[in-house]
């Protein structure tokens, strides 16, 4: 994370629960992030989406009226949002693997499981902002590409990635 510099990015953080919003945002200080814009829910933070044009969304898994997986379907697949390519790091004390799945099958991009240290968000962010996975759009789906790896089959029908 050599030359990190998160002085000019815009960050959107939604999150239900004020201390950790506060922990978040001065972690996100520390690592040279100032420009942080906070919510308390998933409708809010789309609504401010509107008016703040965040470089990353970071959101918490559960919360109420509209918790992470809503919020991020939302922004991916309705129309008329202001950004739905922007990056979504969702964070959670959460980390069943099927719940790690719904988020991915929501569009999050990176997954942080609580308790969180400022490595392991600044690792997570470099990662989603140095090296973005294309879009993929399909009838029942929107959001980064969810597969990690590209693993070779030969089979004659094998789709390519061109």
């Amino acid at each position: 994370m050599i030359g990190f510099d998160g002085g000019q990015l815009k960050v959107l953080l939604v999150e239900d629960n004020e201390h950790f919003r506060r922990l978040l945002r001065t972690v996100l200080q520390a690592l040279g992030i100032t420009d942080v814009r906070e919510e308390a829910d998933g409708g809010a933070g789309l609504a401010a989406l509107a008016t703040y044009p965040a470089d990353l969304v970071i959101v918490d898994y559960r919360m109420t009226p509209m918790d992470g997986l809503e919020f991020t379907r939302r922004l991916r697949r309705e129309p008329g949002q202001a950004n739905p390519y922007v990056p979504v790091l969702m964070v959670t004390g959460y980390t069943e693997p099927r719940l790690v799945a719904q988020a991915r099958d929501a569009g999050v991009n990176e997954f942080l499981a609580k308790p969180i240290s400022a490595k392991m968000l600044l690792s997570r962010i470099v990662q989603v902002l140095q090296t973005p996975r294309a879009f993929v759009s399909a009838s029942d789906y929107f959001g980064p590409d969810r597969r990690r790896r590209q693993t070779p089959i030969a089979h004659p029908e094998r789709r390519r990635c061109e």
